[in-house]
Order: structure tokens, then C-alpha cells, then sequence
């Protein structure tokens, strides 16, 4: 008895001594018989203004009037418990919301001998649950106020869990008549085929957002064109508990995005035909003029032979807008084959810098790597040709144009690559430091016959051409620029996947051809050059001067054999470059070439027998040579 006694003590300082909790007993009749700490700290009443009291001074007049204090002994007295929510009152008259709880305590016979209560404070939880609920019944009233959007929530299967009053307006059906039906109830027969509907969803659901536009159906049977959004709901845990949709009717809109469609279409025809007959007029009158004059009898023959030139310039001229009319109009004869980008860009170097004249410059930032694609070579190198001409004439007070190429995967749709199909492409992109476009422009870039520039300047096709050349190929254009901020333009093509396997085989270098970097600043000699080692097999990459070859060494890993003029400009020298490319490259094998005798090099440059040597002008035969002793040396 004694341990028992103890415990007794020590349970009830235990209680007496809780501060977050009212715990006190009543007698069967109600009246108060303890007192807590919690219980003054709550109800602001002190033991002795509590103790001999009937529990019910706690109780608000109107629930006292109504007899609940009295119920809760009742129910305590019949079930062993009693819990509820509801106002009570503090000893200065103001409400706190609380849990009670009444439960019944019964003797070792059997008889009531009173009842525990205990009451906590829970005024902050539900004042922020009725701001919640206040909040979304405002939100409720919000949304089956629209009228413009239907706005209605799904099950996770999909099911219409409620409807508001823009969802009757825009599809015709009362809340009746969709509550609990699956949401595909909307969506056309063949959509439905398809598994639209579900894939919809499952979009959402993974990525969070599923966004579209397209037909749906009232429930007249009418169709109407539709911008959709499905948002995916979770609850704090992270599980899906239902979808938001929200559907607009875009009909009117649609409409009138054709009819401007249309008319943008009818201007562009008639800038194309007006700029095509304006264009064969003048080619048409150089040659009656010529054929004219071709009949005079007394013509010398210096003269026939300038008016037979004039006659097949024109008519070189004349095929040449024709096939860029084809490209436009994506129907220009292609003899596509598998090449690699880096490969034609490098071959085609020379060219491309000698359409930018100083102080413009070209850099080079060409991805290591298997790059194949599958196009008509020639009209690449137009295409690109046409993009940086474009780009060099941005630059009036000159400035940097960079090509760049990349492998990329498109994994999910983007409208950043126009719908472009998921897939790996071969980005190719021609860059610059210029005036940029303005949104008119940009969004006119590609029209035939349309041009900023100054008449005489150009014809306008050049971009109509690469969207032709690049869309008949299986690929898109992306146009990115802003004004005073220069210019991006990207071609992605269809990377071919079975040269880019095979490009990745064991025995993929030792079939490779060798890679020769020439170095030259005469675009002239550049040209020459680049056409004799191509004949001679050799694959060829160029630089203009010593810092552009050495960024190049860095870059591209695959580089045989240095192939440099030793005078050069921008201060560094031939001999100067092949040192640091030696330090840079240990093993690669150098080919020196000038027009000066060696002893003016030797003392000027420092010129030295460590490296092979060829004197300008050198033959065809002699520079295989070289080159193929270069290589058996190694």
C-alpha cells in the first residue's frame, strides 16, 4: 500500500504540474474537485476560484441555455466518453476554441465515482482552418463565377469531380450531366482512338504540366478548337491526388490567326512574283539586247564574244534563281549522301572567310565527335554560305561570326526547335556580334523576295533557300536574335545513326584519312591549297593565323600533320607556331612553306632544320611528296 500511495502522489504532481493541457476532476454532478497548472494557464481561474464549481461556468451562455454542458456528462455517463470542439470562456470573458475530452471513472464496484476532463487550446489551429476554408469557399465562388474558362477538377483516373459555370457555357453540359464521367467524354472519336485522353494525363503526371491545343466536342456534337491545361495535384506527401483542367475556347481566335495566315501568304506571293518577274526582266533584256546585236553583220569578233559571255551569265544567272525558287518551294533535286558536318565546314573554310572581309572575323568551334548526317552536300555549303554573308553583312563596323556545330537529342517536344520530332540532330549554327533583327523581322526572316537590305544588296531568297534546303532535308531552322544584340541561326539535321556507329568502331581511326591543318592568310593560296590535298586524300582544317591554329590544336585531338606559311600576321611567325604546337602536340608532324629564301628566314624568323621545309611556289607532286615522308617518318 505504501508504493501505491507513493505513486498516487507522485502521478498527481505529475498532472497538477502539466501546462499545455486543463486536466481536473469532476464529481458525478459536474462540480469541480482538482485543479491544474494548465488549467489556470488556459482558463485564467485559480484553484481556489475553480474548485466547488460547476464545470459549465466554462461554457459559452448560448450552449448553457441550451443544456450541452449537462449532454456531455450524459453521453461520458453512457458511452465512457465524451469529445468535442467548441467555444469556452476564460475568467475575463473572452472565447478560446478547445478540444474536450470527458471521460467516465467508474469504483472497484462498478459506481461512478466522477469524470476526468481535459481541454486543450486550439484557438490558432482553427482561426488558420477557417481563414483555409473561408479562403477556398472564396476561391469556389471565384471559379464557378468564370464564365470565359471551364475550370473543373479530375480524379486520378480522370473522372469529372466538379464543373463550373464556364464549363456549361463553353461545352453545353450542366453539372449533371458530367459529374463522375471520365473527362474523354470532350474529345473527338479518332483523338479518343488514338489514346489521347491518356496520354494527356500520364503527362501530366509525370512532368507536371501537360499544355495543348485541338478539337473538342459539345454536347451538341459540334466541335470547337480548344487550348487545354492539366496540371497534376499532390498532396503534401507527393502523392497524386487528382488533375486541374482548364479548357478555353479559342475558336474566334483561330480564325482570325488564319485569315492573317492567309493574307501573309497572298503578300508573300505577290512579293515572289514580283520579285521574280523584276528578276527575269532584267535577265531576259541582257539577252534579247545581246541576240540583237549578235545579227549585225559587221560585229568584230572581241565584241561577239562579250555579248555571247552576257548571254550565258544571264542564263547562269536565271538557273540560279530558279534552283533557289526550289529550295524554296522544297522542291529542288537533292542527291543527299552521309557526311560529316565538321568534315564539309573544314573543307569549305576558305570560302566562307573570304566572304568576310576585315576587320569581321570567322572562328570555328566545331564539336569532336561522329557528326553524320544525310544531305546534299553543295546545297549545305549554299546554305551556309548564304548564313554567313547574312551575318558578315550585320557587322557594318565588323565584328565576330562563329560556326559552331553540335550532336544533340531532343527528348521531350520544344518550341524552341519548332515542333522539331524527338530525336538526335545535328546542330549547325552561324552566330554574330551584329545589329540583330527586330520581332517584324524575325518573324518575316524567311519570306521569298523579303530583305532589309538596300536595293541591289540582295535578292531576299537567301534564307528562303537554307528554310528550304533544311526542311526538305528532314530538318528545322531556328531563328534566334534580338535588336542591337546580334544573331543566331541554327540548322538541325537528322543525324544518321548508323554512320554515327560505325564512326565509334575499334578500327575507325586507322581507316580514317590523315588530317592536315593549314595554316594561311591568302584566302587565294588557302583555296589552292585546300583543293591539291583533298586530291591527294587528305582531310583538310584551317586557320588564319597562329592564335586561331593553336586554339584549333586544343580543340580537335585527330590533327596529323601542321601544314603552316612561316610569314604571318598578327605577330606570330611560322616557326614561332610550330614550336608551341610541337609543345602543345607532342608527335605531330610540321611542314613549313614560304616564298622567301631560306637564309632570310633563318636569320628574320628563325627558321632551323628541325623542321621539314617547302619553298613557294611548290607543285602538286612535290608537296606529296613532303607530305608522304612526313608520315613515314613517324
Amino acid at each position: 500500500m505504501g508504493h501505491k500511495a507513493a505513486d498516487d502522489r507522485l502521478f498527481r504532481q505529475l498532472v497538477e504540474g502539466i501546462s499545455d493541457y486543463a486536466v481536473f476532476l469532476l464529481s458525478p454532478d459536474g462540480i469541480i474537485s482538482t485543479w491544474n497548472l494548465g488549467a489556470a494557464r488556459i482558463k485564467l481561474y485559480s484553484a481556489d476560484e475553480a474548485i466547488g464549481q460547476h464545470f459549465s461556468m466554462f461554457y459559452t451562455p448560448e450552449d448553457k441555455a441550451l443544456g450541452v454542458p449537462q449532454r456531455a456528462l450524459q453521453t461520458a455517463l453512457a458511452e465512457g466518453r465524451f469529445e468535442t470542439e467548441g467555444w469556452r470562456v476564460r475568467k475575463d470573458g473572452s472565447r478560446f476554441w478547445a478540444n474536450v475530452v470527458i471521460d467516465r471513472l467508474l469504483g472497484d464496484k462498478g459506481e461512478l465515482i466522477g469524470f476526468a476532463k481535459l481541454t486543450r487550446d486550439l484557438t490558432e489551429r482553427h482561426a488558420a482552418q477557417e481563414a483555409l476554408r473561408q479562403s477556398e469557399e472564396r476561391f469556389g465562388i471565384l471559379v464557378q463565377g468564370v464564365t470565359d474558362y471551364a475550370i473543373y477538377m479530375l480524379d486520378p483516373e480522370g473522372r469529372i469531380t466538379n464543373w463550373n459555370a464556364g464549363g456549361q457555357r463553353i461545352k453545353g453540359y450542366a453539372p449533371a450531366d458530367v459529374l463522375n464521367r471520365h473527362f474523354s467524354m470532350f474529345y473527338t472519336a479518332e483523338d479518343r482512338a488514338t489514346g489521347l485522353p491518356r496520354r494527356a494525363l500520364a503527362t501530366a503526371e509525370r512532368e507536371g504540366r501537360y499544355e495543348a491545343e485541338g478539337l473538342r466536342v459539345r454536347k451538341d456534337g459540334t466541335t470547337f478548337w480548344a487550348g487545354v491545361v492539366i496540371d497534376a495535384i499532390r498532396d503534401d506527401e507527393g502523392k497524386l491526388v487528382g488533375f486541374a483542367k482548364v479548357t478555353r475556347d479559342l475558336t474566334e481566335r483561330r480564325a482570325t490567326e488564319e485569315q492573317l495566315r492567309q493574307a501573309q501568304k497572298m503578300e508573300a506571293i505577290g512579293q515572289l512574283t514580283g520579285g521574280v518577274a523584276h528578276d527575269f526582266n532584267n535577265l531576259l533584256t541582257v539577252i534579247t539586247n545581246n541576240a540583237d546585236l549578235l545579227t549585225q553583220p559587221t560585229l568584230e569578233d572581241k565584241m561577239r564574244r562579250r555579248l555571247l559571255d552576257g548571254i550565258q551569265r544571264a542564263a547562269e544567272r536565271g538557273a540560279k534563281l530558279t534552283q533557289q525558287l526550289l529550295a524554296f518551294a522544297r522542291r529542288q533535286p537533292l542527291r543527299p549522301q552521309v557526311y560529316s558536318v565538321r568534315t564539309l565546314i573544314g573543307n569549305f573554310e576558305a570560302v566562307l572567310r573570304r566572304a568576310v572581309a576585315e576587320p569581321s572575323e570567322v572562328t570555328l568551334e566545331l564539336e569532336e565527335g561522329p557528326d553524320f548526317t544525310r544531305i546534299d552536300a553543295p546545297q549545305f555549303e549554299a546554305a551556309l554560305l548564304n548564313l554567313v554573308v547574312n551575318a558578315r553583312d550585320a557587322l557594318p563596323s565588323g565584328g565576330t561570326i562563329t560556326i559552331k556545330t553540335a550532336v544533340e537529342r531532343i527528348e521531350k517536344p520544344s518550341a524552341a526547335v519548332n515542333g522539331l520530332p524527338l530525336g538526335e540532330y545535328v546542330a549547325v549554327s552561324v552566330s554574330d556580334t551584329g545589329t540583330g533583327m527586330s520581332p517584324d523581322t524575325m518573324a518575316r526572316a524567311f519570306e521569298p523576295f523579303y530583305t532589309t537590305k538596300e536595293t541591289g544588296k540582295g535578292s531576299g531568297l537567301g534564307l528562303s533557300q537554307v528554310y528550304g534546303f533544311v526542311t526538305q532535308s528532314g530538318g528545322r531552322v531556328h531563328l534566334d536574335s534580338k535588336l542591337g544584340a546580334g544573331t543566331r541561326i541554327t540548322l538541325y539535321l537528322p543525324a544518321d545513326a548508323g554512320a554515327q556507329q560505325s564512326a565509334g568502331a575499334d578500327d575507325a581511326d586507322a581507316k580514317r584519312s590523315p588530317v592536315v591543318l593549314v595554316v594561311e592568310d591568302d584566302t587565294d593560296v588557302l583555296e589552292s591549297t585546300i583543293t591539291t590535298l583533298a586530291a591527294l586524300g587528305f582531310e583538310v582544317l584551317t586557320a588564319g593565323d597562329g592564335p586561331a591554329a593553336l586554339n584549333r590544336l586544343r580543340r580537335e585531338r585527330r590533327i596529323d600533320i601542321l601544314f603552316t606559311d612561316v610569314v604571318m600576321p598578327r605577330g606570330m611567325n611560322g616557326v614561332e607556331l610550330a614550336r608551341q604546337a610541337c609543345a602543345l602536340r607532342p608527335g605531330i608532324k610540321v611542314l613549313l612553306a614560304s616564298g622567301f629564301p631560306m637564309s632570310a628566314l633563318s636569320s628574320e624568323h628563325g627558321l632551323t632544320e628541325e623542321f621539314a621545309f617547302i619553298s613557294k611556289p611548290y607543285r602538286w607532286a612535290e608537296l606529296s611528296d613532303r607530305l608522304r615522308a612526313l608520315r613515314e617518318a613517324g
